[in-house]
């Protein structure tokens, strides 16, 4: 069947939806909405008020619009009280995501600790509850510049395309109660060619745990076991494809706890044909014809307004005839991922970059004279060993999270040298951890050999490409045309790849684009991907399709028409 978004009438609490739909519980109390909130300054200064979680101080939405710097303190305060039967043994504490370090206290004491500021976490605070109110605090410390931590685009002095750092709470909060014993996760691991689910839990306690696939209402199979994990046939089950995004209800039941998830029956591969190394789904050829998605949102940023506005610029991607979005050095929240999964785009995901202070020599003059960095030299590449330390801390999270999101088809460990080491192992390493998906270990340039790709970034020149047939041919970052939209303006500043000052001359610009150099590629080529920069304008950069307000810019059949052809002479090629 085909899921369905679901989406709560907006009040006082913002995103008020359950946040995580590939592990779903009845028991849930969102936490969102004002909060208290304090903001230590390094000068001295304090700044008080309250704040709308999830939105960074930063932004508009959060009602605060404070830049929070890295020796700032940003104190968060919320009193809740559980209902009467909320508590069914013990209370989890569950943060989507809070940039960059933190401390959690219930009741003055001490509920855990995070660092990283992309990934979800959750505490256990049963035992620091009192009977009444309670009391939760947030303690945050966040430097956009540390060389530690991945940072994603975010910088002090934004401009181009680096943005205006974020920090603090942005992603929902909420609490959930589950029994004593019960399932902390699941992994689902889909074997497309024998029609097979093998489904693993990680268990709190001990005792049988039985998973139900259904479709719909109706039981497709079920099984229970006291193993580590339960292997399922699934053959009943259909693929789930760009076309026909068939997903599956996954009810898991572990002693008096339940949950509920979803999976899709399907393979990410890559396959050769005439001689080319090709993208394929379920063992067939595709083009992954896709835009450049940052994710940065009006007036929340890293944030959306509602949930319902997401799934909406997600559906009119793939109403334009896209079907696939790269997240660009971001991570969101879980339900972007459910929504590309119930409407069928492919995902690709960065990995958030991170290092030292980026130098321009290195990243952006020496891909032009085929200078390749020698990216084992940590010193140059400023990553020092705590800094390598923390990526793949924050990467494997990154991978946990997202393991069971039947969209994401492919990871980058690095794009264009921000902060690469190691590319080739760093790559294989992730790869170990998840052989299901494909790696483009270095997008852009400071190819090294490794992963699926041969991944190329073209702006200032016409793309003319050469394959080398022992990797995918993908054009992972191109176009950039850039059109200013009167009213619809984030900033005065304009920055762009080629600058239009009409939309007609914008229009027929990108539509020959795609037919005299994609279309001529793919048939002269192979070429077998491309992601075109990029689905909106964000603050200085006004090269989107849409303007940071969501206008599309040039008109919707241009797009389709063209997107149509694309895909018409890649078939026509290898399939």
């Amino acid at each position: 069947m085909i899921l369905k978004p679901y989406f709560e009438k907006q009040n006082t609490v913002p995103l008020a939806e359950y946040p995580r739909p590939q592990f779903r519980r009845d028991s849930y109390l969102s936490l969102n909405g004002l909060w208290d909130f304090m903001l230590a300054k390094e000068n001295g200064a304090v700044i008080s008020g309250k704040i709308n979680v999830p939105y960074s101080p930063e932004c508009d939405l959060s009602g605060v619009l404070q830049q929070v710097k890295g020796n700032d303190t940003l104190i968060y305060n919320k009193t809740f009280t559980l209902p009467s039967d909320f508590n069914v043994g013990k209370v989890l504490l569950n943060f989507g995501a809070v940039d960059q370090v933190c401390k959690v206290f219930v009741n003055g004491c001490l509920a855990g600790e995070n660092a990283g500021g992309y990934n979800p976490f959750t505490f256990d605070i049963t035992s620091l509850l009192n009977g009444e109110e309670n009391l939760l605090t947030v303690e945050v410390k966040d430097d956009a510049s540390s060389d530690i931590y991945g940072r994603g685009k975010q910088v002090y002095k934004n401009g181009g395309i680096w943005y205006k750092a974020t920090s603090g709470i942005w992603q929902s909060v909420f609490l959930e109660s589950v029994p004593n014993s019960y399932l902390e996760s699941v992994k689902f691991d889909v074997d497309f060619d024998n029609k097979k689910l093998l489904v693993t839990p990680k268990k709190v306690g001990y005792g049988d745990f039985t998973v139900t696939v259904m479709d719909g209402e109706e039981v497709i199979t079920t099984e229970t076991s006291n193993e580590n994990s339960l292997l399922l046939d699934v053959s009943a089950c259909k693929p789930w494809s760009v076309d026909c995004p068939e997903l599956y209800r996954v009810i898991l039941t572990f002693n008096s706890d339940r949950v509920e998830s979803y999976f899709g029956l399907r393979k990410f591969s890559m396959i050769e044909k005439n001689g080319y190394k090709l993208f394929a789904l379920n063992n067939e050829p595709i083009f992954h014809n896709g835009l450049l998605d940052q994710g940065y949102y009006e007036k929340g940023m890293l944030t959306p307004k509602t949930n319902e506005a997401m799934f909406k610029e997600i559906k009119a991607v793939k109403d334009l005839g896209f079907n696939m979005l790269r997240k660009h050095i971001k991570v969101e929240p879980l339900l972007w991922y459910y929504y590309c999964d119930i409407l069928g785009v492919l995902v690709w995901q960065d990995m958030i970059n991170g290092g030292g202070k980026y130098k321009a020599h290195r990243i952006i003059l020496a891909p032009f004279i085929n200078l390749h960095i020698n990216d084992k030299n940590y010193k140059k590449m400023g990553r020092r060993a705590k800094s390598r330390e923390q990526y793949y801390k924050e990467a494997f999270a990154l991978q946990d999270t997202l393991y069971n999101c039947v969209s994401l088809c492919l990871y980058t460990p690095f794009n264009e040298a921000w902060g690469q080491f190691d590319a080739v192992e760093v790559t294989e390493i992730l790869r170990k951890r998840d052989s299901s998906r494909l790696y483009d270990h270095a997008s852009g340039w400071q190819d090294k050999g490794g992963g699926d790709l041969l991944s190329r970034h073209i702006y200032f020149r016409k793309v003319r490409l050469k394959n080398d047939k022992k990797r995918i041919l993908a054009l992972t970052e191109f176009g950039g045309y850039s059109l200013p939209v009167i009213e619809h303006l984030f900033t005065d500043k304009k920055f762009g790849y080629k600058m239009f000052k009409n939309a007609s001359d914008f229009e027929n610009a990108y539509a020959k684009l795609y037919k005299t150099q994609i279309i001529r590629e793919i048939e002269k080529s192979g070429l077998s991907a491309t992601v075109y920069t990029q689905l909106t304008d964000i603050e200085d950069e006004i090269n989107g399709l849409f303007t940071f307000d969501r206008v599309l810019k040039i008109s919707k059949e241009t797009i389709i028409k063209t997107n149509k052809e694309v895909y018409k002479s890649f078939n026509s090629k290898f399939k």
